[in-house]
C-alpha cells in the first residue's frame, strides 16, 4: 500500500471527479449514502477493519473519519500486532521509583531530592531511508516533543543507528544525511547527544534504524499528562502552521513493508524546523510553570487526528474542533489532510477560559503561533466541523484506544535448529602471535569497532554545560542538580546477531549490556525504555521473534528489578520477503547520587593496576570476532546470568562510592580485545598485561557479565568483590605508549590509533560539519 495511493485517494473523495465530487462528505450526507465506495485499502484497512468502523458508526464513514481511523488504526500508532505480547510490561511488579508508567507519551521516574526525569526511545525507520535529514531529524523533533509534553525540560538526546553494509552504496547515500539530521536537529535545540551506537549488517540495508531517545528532568510536582477534562475548557493548537508535509507519514509509511524497488514516497515524509521547536519548548516551560495547562498533547504521528482523539479519550468528555480554525501552509488541503497532516513542531493544549488570554501571551511572547480551535464538550463524542458542515462525529475511545487487536500466527524459524548449530567455535582460529594481532586489528578496525567520531564530532555534546560523561564513554551522564550533584546516566544498546540466534536470550543480553554500561559509571540503573525493531508481523516467524523478545525483555527486568517505562515498537522493517534481524534497543537509566564519582571508560592513569571483573567462557555465538573475520553468524549467544550481572553493577557502584576504580569499561561486543584497545586509545595510556591460558578466548569471547577496572589499591577492589560473589583476576598495569599483552604481542598506540580512527573516514570522507567537537584528551570539568 502506497502513501501516495492513500493521499489521493481522499484527495479524490473530496474534491475530484468520483462520486462525491465537488460535495463536502457530511456525517449526514454519509448516513444516506451507505453504498458509496471508499478507498480504505488504499488507506492500510483490511475490509473487516472497514466493516468494524461501519458497525461503530452505524453508517459508513466520512472521508475524515475514514483518514482518522486508518492512521490511528495503523501498525505504528495502534500496536495492534503487538499489544497481546507488550502486556507482559505491565504485568511486572510494582516499582517504588515509577511515577507514570506505559501509556503516557513517556515514562516518568523518581530520581531522588524531589527530582523526577522522563525518558523514552522511538523510531523514525522508514522515514530516514526514504528522506534521511529529514527523517532523521524529525525523528529527533518528534521524540524531543514527547518528553516536553511531560512537563519537563529536555536535558538530553541518544540516538541509535543501524545500516547496511558499510561499504554498500545505498549506505553511502542514507548514512551522512542521518547523521546530519540528528545533528543539524539537536544542536540547533541546544541539546547534548550523550552516546549511543552506530553499527552495520546485510540485513539493514534498504531497512536502516534510527532511533533517538530524549531525556528531560522536572520536579516531582510538574508532571502533566495528556488527558482533556473539564466542559467548556479550551482546545488551542500551537506552535508551526499545518501543511501537505507529512500525510500519511510515519502511521502510514512505518506501517508497510517496501518491496524490492525501494519506496518513493518523499512527500510522506515530514519536514522539520529546530528553531520553530526551540521556541516551542521555551513557550511551553512557561506555560506549565504559570499552570496554564490541564492537559497537554504533542502532534507526531497521525497529527490531528492523535492528538484530538487521544486528549478526547483519556479524559471525561468529549470534544469539538472547529477545523476552519486551523492555521494552514497550504490553503488547498482538504479536511481529511488537515487531520492527517503529520507536520512538525505543533501541539494541542486543553486550557481553562480564564487562561486562555494568559496562555496566547506567552506564546505570543515566544512568537509561537496559538489558535483556539475548539473545546471540551458534555458527552462522549469526538465532533469536527468544516465550513459550518459536521464531517466528524465518532466516539474517541474507538479511534485512539479501541482499535483492532491481532494474534498474529507464531512459528519458530524454520532456519533456527541449523543456524543454532553452526557454531563458530569450529572457525579457524589464529594460531600464532602475529595472527592473534591481526584478528585484533581487524575486530578494532571494523566498521562497528571502529572510532566513531566521525558521528559525535557532527553532534554537540556538552552543550548546556552540565554534560559528564558523553560518547566513547559508555554511558553518558548528565549533572540534574549543581548544587547538589546529582545526575543521571543513560545507555542505549541492542544486538541484533544475538537476536536473530536466539531472541529471548538476545533481548535479556541487550538488556544487561545497557545495565552493565550504566554501571560502569557509578550509577544505579533504575528503569527501562526499548524500541523493538522487527519484520512484518504478517511473517509468522517474526512474530514468534517479537513475542520471544518480549517474553525475555519482561522476564528479564523482573529480576533485576527494573520497570519498563515505555517505548516503541516498529514493525514491517522489511524489503520484499528479507526481514531485518531482531532489533531489541534497551535504555536503561541509572542515579548517580554524586557525578563528581563518576567513573570514566579510558585509562588515565600510569601505575594502575588492571582487573577483568566476571568469568570468561568460550562463548563465540553472534560474536564481532566470527563476523568481522569470518563473515559468520551462528552458534548460541553468550548465556546469560543475572544476579551475577546485578551482582557486578552494584560492585561497580560501590567501588564508584568508595573512589577505587579509575576507570570501568564494560566487555561486550569483540570481548576483552575491543576494551584494552578502547580504555588505552581514550587517553593515550598503554599497558602491560597478561592473559592466563589460551588468549584466544581470553580477547575474543563475549561472555556477559564482565568488567574492567583499573585501581591504585587492588586489594580493597578485592576485597569488596569477593565480598560481592564476583570474580577477580589481575591482567597487568598501566602505562606506557603500547598496548603489550603477553604471548600476543606489542600494539603500539600510534598505530592501533591510526587504523581505528581511519574506517569511517576513508568510508564516508570528512563529515561536513564539526559542532561540538572536543580535541581527543579532553576531560569535561565537573
Amino acid at each position: 500500500m502506497s502513501t501516495d495511493s492513500a493521499t489521493q485517494g481522499l484527495s479524490d473523495l473530496d474534491t475530484g471527479p468520483g462520486r462525491l465530487s465537488h460535495r463536502l462528505d457530511t456525517v449526514e450526507l454519509a448516513a444516506s449514502t451507505p453504498d458509496d465506495e471508499q478507498p480504505f485499502a488504499e488507506l492500510g484497512l483490511e475490509a473487516d477493519e472497514y466493516a468494524r468502523i461501519r458497525d461503530i458508526l452505524g453508517r459508513r464513514p466520512t472521508t475524515a473519519e475514514l483518514a482518522m481511523y486508518s492512521v490511528m488504526w495503523s501498525e505504528h500508532c495502534s500496536y495492534k500486532s503487538s499489544k497481546v505480547h507488550l502486556r507482559r510490561f505491565g504485568d511486572l511488579p510494582p516499582s517504588d521509583a515509577l511515577l507514570v508508567g506505559i501509556g503516557e507519551n513517556a515514562g516518568v521516574v523518581d530520581v531522588g531530592d524531589g527530582y523526577a526525569v522522563t525518558f523514552k526511545v522511538e523510531s523514525h525507520n522508514h522515514p530516514s531511508y526514504v528522506e534521511p535529514y529529514q527523517g532523521a531529524a524529525t525523528g529527533v523533533g518528534g521524540i524531543v516533543r514527547d518528553i516536553l509534553t511531560m512537563g519537563a525540560r529536555p536535558v538530553a538526546v541518544m540516538d541509535s543507528l543501524r545500516f547496511g553494509r558499510a561499504d554498500a552504496p545505498d549506505t553511502a547515500r542514507v548514512l551522512p544525511g542521518v547523521v546530519a539530521g540528528v545533528g543539524g536537529y539537536g544542536n540547533c535545540l541546544g541539546l547534548p547527544n550523550i552516546g549511543g551506537e552506530l553499527l552495520f549488517d546485510d540485513c539493514y540495508v534498504g531497512n536502516p534504524l534510527v532511533n533517538a531517545l530524549c531525556v528531560g528532568v522536572m520536579r516531582h510536582e510538574d508532571v502533566r499528562l495528556a488527558k482533556a477534562e473539564g466542559v467548556g475548557n479550551k482546545v488551542i493548537l500551537f506552535g508551526a502552521r499545518t501543511g501537505g508535509d507529512g500525510i500519511g507519514g510515519v502511521s502510514v509509511l512505518a506501517s508497510e513493508t517496501f518491496d524490492a524497488e525501494g519506496p518513493a514516497k518523499r512527500p510522506s515524509v515530514q519536514v522539520g524546523d529546530p528553531f520553530t521547536e526551540k521556541l516551542l519548548i521555551e513557550a511551553c516551560l512557561e506555560i506549565f510553570a504559570a499552570d496554564l495547562v490541564t492537559g497537554i498533547q504533542d502532534l507526531g504521528g497521525a497529527g490531528l487526528s492523535c492528538a484530538t482523539s487521544e486528549l478526547a479519550s483519556a479524559g471525561t468528555g468529549g470534544m469539538h474542533v472547529d477545523l476552519d480554525t486551523v492555521p494552514l501552509r497550504d490553503s488547498t488541503l482538504t479536511p481529511a489532510e488537515i487531520l492527517m497532516s503529520e507536520s512538525q513542531e505543533r501541539m494541542c493544549a486543553i486550557v481553562e477560559p480564564d487562561k486562555v488570554d494568559a496562555f496566547l501571551a506567552v506564546c505570543r511572547k515566544w512568537d509561537v503561533l496559538a489558535t483556539v480551535i475548539g473545546e471540551v464538550t458534555d458527552g462522549d463524542r469526538l465532533t469536527v466541523d468544516w465550513h459550518g458542515e459536521r464531517i466528524v462525529d465518532v466516539p474517541p475511545r474507538t479511534v485512539a484506544h479501541e482499535g483492532p487487536v491481532y494474534e498474529r500466527p507464531m512459528a519458530r524459524p524454520a532456519d533456527l535448529d541449523a543456524l543454532q548449530a553452526d557454531d563458530p567455535a569450529a572457525l579457524p582460529r589464529p594460531q600464532t602471535p602475529e595472527e592473534l594481532t591481526a584478528h585484533w586489528l581487524a575486530v578494532v578496525a571494523s566498521p562497528d569497532g571502529a572510532d566513531k567520531s566521525w558521528v559525535t564530532e557532527q553532534y554537540d555534546r556538552y552543550v548546556r554545560g552540565n554534560t559528564v560523561l558523553a560518547q566513547p564513554d559508555d554511558a553518558g551522564v548528565v549533572r540534574i542538580d549543581e548544587q547538589t550533584h546529582r545526575g543521571i546516566a543513560l545507555a542505549l544498546d541492542g544486538n541484533g546477531r544475538y537476536a536473530r540466534l536466539d531472541p529471548y536470550t538476545g533481548a535479556q543480553l541487550n538488556l544487561a549490556e545497557a545495565y552493565r554500561n550504566v554501571a560502569v559509571s557509578g550509577a544505579r540503573p533504575l528503569a527501562v525504555t526499548n524500541c523493538l525493531n522487527f519484520g512484518s508481523p504478517e511473517e509468522p516467524e517474526v512474530m514468534w521473534q517479537f513475542a520471544e523478545t518480549v517474553r525475555g525483555l519482561a522476564d528479564a527486568c523482573r529480576t533485576l528489578g527494573l520497570p519498563v517505562t515505555g517505548g516503541n515498537v516498529s514493525l514491517y522493517n522489511q524489503t520484499g520477503d528479507v526481514p531485518i534481524n531482531p532489533t531489541p534497543v534497551i535504555g536503561v537509566l541509572g542515579v548517580h547520587e554524586d557525578v563528581r564519582r563518576r567513573v570514566p571508560t579510558g585509562w588515565r592513569t600510569a601505575g594502575e593496576t588492571v582487573l577483568l571483573l566476571g568469568e570468561t567462557k568460550p562463548e563465540f555465538g553472534g560474536s564481532a570476532w566470527a563476523s568481522v573475520v569470518h563473515g559468520h553468524l551462528g552458534g548460541r549467544p553468550p548465556a546469560v546470568d543475572l544476579e551475577a550481572e546485578r551482582a557486578l553493577g552494584e560492585l561497580l557502584a560501590a567501588l564508584s562510592r568508595q573512589g577505587l576504580v579509575g576507570s570501568a569499561h564494560d566487555l561486550a561486543d569483540g570481548g576483552l580485545a575491543q576494551a584494552l584497545a578502547e580504555s588505552a586509545l581514550r587517553y593515550g595510556v598503554g599497558a602491560r598485561l597478561g592473559l592466563s591460558g589460551d588468549p584466544f578466548p581470553a580477547l575474543f569471547s563475549e561472555s556477559a557479565a564482565r568488567a574492567v577496572v583499573t585501581t591504585s589499591d587492588p586489594e580493597a577492589v578485592r576485597t569488596a568483590a569477593e565480598a560481592a560473589g564476583v570474580t577477580v583476576t589481575e591482567l597487568g598495569t598501566t602505562g606506557g605508549d603500547v598496548l603489550a599483552v603477553e604471548g600476543v604481542g606489542e600494539l603500539p598506540l600510534a598505530g592501533l590509533r591510526a587504523a581505528w580512527s581511519a574506517t569511517l573516514p576513508a568510508l564516508f570522507g570528512s563529515p561536513e560539519a564539526t559542532v561540538g567537537r572536543v580535541p581527543a584528551g579532553t576531560v569535561p570539568t565537573s
